[in-house]
């Protein structure tokens, strides 16, 4: 896969503090860590990192800044760490215990104070909490799903959807300016197709022999859409234009009801465009034009075989690219480049594109004509993801009843409910081929991972209600917090205080899916938890006694942290649950 460069786009403020307020398990740390630094000789301005142990058994966070600082104090890394080691104020950085491993590294374990402290904070956050702001906040166009509009909307459209809509969130948590754009593909051989079959099927309603042309379109949607058009304009004057009127009429109908029926899919499926940028506006504002003049006028292009071609090979492309075909009309590539540099012209900073397996070649191309006209190498960045495969019961569900030739976006959600396809769609990596399960799909108990979290969530709403509290007036402060001895306490709240970071780190790498395996953990220590008081009523979260206080104001943290977390996703946080022991949903043919 071509190299992707990555701007970014999760600054933290000074001293690893989250500049939207949002808790910040190791600010103190880092703020006493770069005073000990300095005072063992670390220049001005030296920020040490701090990451997340991999091993909890070493502690919690752990740094390399003795490595780091060796060699400009001229000591050995070891040396260094002690050093740090040794004039680190523990109980200022919420620290109980500090270790030096290995070459240097220093481990830090965090006292439970500094846990139940931030705990506290997540209560007050409450609907930010998990929200940034950055440093350097972008105007992002993130576009996705673009699909021509030349029939329904499938279950990779859908895939598609889903990961752009939560990328496009996740850099809003990160306090990020974020435009969702769809650029529709109104113009070019595929709509000439579209209404060369619908000429066809308009022809065979009327009973005269029609063929549907070489890589028309098939399906009972384009029967409908013909005998729409024939109601539309009617039939006998459709009858006595002559074909190529005939076709045009048919495009022009055609494109905006497909257009519309993608966005009612695109609405229905929580995802709404803020943008729809048509690709023959490009054409009427002579975009398309400017840009291949400005090519021309840099001596980026030259001319063999009757064609024009783009020197992409100066700029890192593995070959030149046709711009110009030989018999005058335009590649779909030159009408893309100048949809970019619009893209630019409107200041925006950064362009992500959020592509289907099938642009994946088109990465490299895109990236060197953009290049040539001197837009910033990290203004664009391509997402690419794999392909959806439906399967039911071990066999691969291949039909529509409608579109004849795929699954349509439409059926998938209106059988598994939009919950589930959103969260089936985000739950694995981008770059993987996914099965899409029906069968675990419609499985309403906790083996289905959107369920899981879900229940979690509404087993602490229903905790609140059993116990008659309010669940917003719930206050961490006022609760002996130090009663929460249980291991299975402290480690829920461990996780749940990884929030922001795991917001932070997959709106870095764009992987919605991060936030997904994040959720089923903490919904899996969640039930653990909760579970615990079915063999000990004592230990049940509203059982009298002094934890109790402190119990709820966990589940309070829980239901927020889940919530949150659904909510990004674009995913429902039910406040009530009831199993379904059948369905009326339409199943997928």
């Amino acid at each position: 896969m071509p190299r992707r460069v990555t701007r970014r786009v999760t600054d933290r403020g000074p001293h690893g503090r989250d500049p939207g307020g949002t808790p910040d398990l190791a600010a103190a740390l880092a703020v006493e860590l770069k005073r000990a630094a300095r005072e063992v000789g670390a220049p001005e301005g030296f920020q040490p990192e701090l990451e997340r142990s991999r091993d909890l058994q070493h502690g919690d966070f752990a740094t390399n800044a003795a490595l780091v600082l060796a060699g400009r104090l001229g000591q050995p890394p070891r040396q260094v760490a002690d050093r740090i080691a040794s004039v680190l104020d523990a109980s200022a950085a919420g620290v109980v215990e500090v270790s030096v491993a290995g070459p240097g590294f220093i481990n830090f374990r965090l006292g439970d104070a500094a846990y139940w402290r931030s705990l506290c904070q997540v209560l007050k956050a409450d609907l930010s909490y998990g929200r940034s702001e950055a440093v350097s906040p972008l105007k992002v166009n993130v576009e996705f799903v673009s699909a021509n509009p030349t029939g329904p909307l499938h279950v990779a459209h859908g895939r598609g959807a889903a990961i752009g809509d939560a990328v496009a969130s996740l850099l809003e948590w990160a306090g990020h300016r974020v435009v969702r754009e769809f650029y529709v593909n109104d113009a070019g051989r595929q709509i000439d197709l579209l209404a060369a079959s619908l000429e066809a099927r308009f022809r065979q309603l009327a009973g005269e022999e029609a063929e549907v042309p070489d890589g028309g379109y098939m399906g009972a949607y384009v029967e409908e859409l013909a005998q729409r058009a024939a109601a539309t304009v009617g039939a006998e004057e459709l009858a006595e234009m002559d074909g190529q009127e005939r076709m045009q009429r048919f495009g022009e109908l055609s494109i905006g009801w497909l257009h519309e029926e993608q966005e009612r899919d695109l609405e229905d499926l929580r995802v709404h465009m803020e943008v729809f940028r048509k690709e023959s506006g490009l054409y009427e504002r002579g975009e398309v034009k400017d840009a291949l003049e400005r090519l021309d006028s840099e001596d980026l292009t030259y001319a063999e075989g009757g064609a024009t071609w783009l020197r992409t090979t100066s700029f890192g492309d593995d070959k030149d690219r046709v711009l110009v075909k030989s018999d005058g009309s335009f590649t779909y590539f030159l009408p893309d480049i100048a949809y970019h540099v619009d893209k630019r012209s409107r200041g925006f900073d950064l362009a992500i594109d959020v592509w289907g397996a099938d642009h994946h070649g088109h990465v490299s191309r895109m990236r060197a004509a953009l290049e040539a006209l001197g837009l910033p190498p990290d203004f664009f960045e391509a997402l690419i993801f794999q392909l959806v495969t439906v399967m039911r019961g071990g066999e691969e569900v291949r039909m529509s009843k409608r579109a004849g030739q795929f699954v349509t976006l439409r059926e998938l959600f209106e059988e598994t409910g939009v919950d589930v396809a959103r969260y089936f769609f985000l739950m694995r990596r981008a770059e993987a081929p996914m099965s899409f399960d029906l069968e675990l799909a419609l499985d309403t108990s906790e083996a289905n991972p959107v369920y899981k979290i879900q229940y979690a969530h509404a087993r602490m709403c229903s905790v609140f209600e059993r116990a008659r509290v309010e669940a917003e007036s719930i206050d961490a402060s006022e609760a002996d917090l130090a009663e929460l001895a249980r291991e299975s306490e402290r480690e829920l709240a461990k996780s749940l205080l990884r929030f922001p970071e795991v917001v932070r780190n997959a709106a870095q790498a764009r992987a919605p899916y991060q936030v997904c395996s994040y959720l089923e953990e903490v919904a899996g220590l969640v039930n653990a938890w909760y579970h615990e008081g079915n063999l000990d009523p004592s230990l049940r979260v509203i059982a009298e006694g002094p934890a109790r206080a402190g119990r709820l104001a966990l589940a309070r943290a829980v239901q927020i942290t889940l919530r949150n977390g659904l909510e990004l996703l674009g995913v429902s946080a039910p406040r009530r649950m009831v199993r379904e022991q059948e369905t009326e949903r339409t199943p997928v043919p």
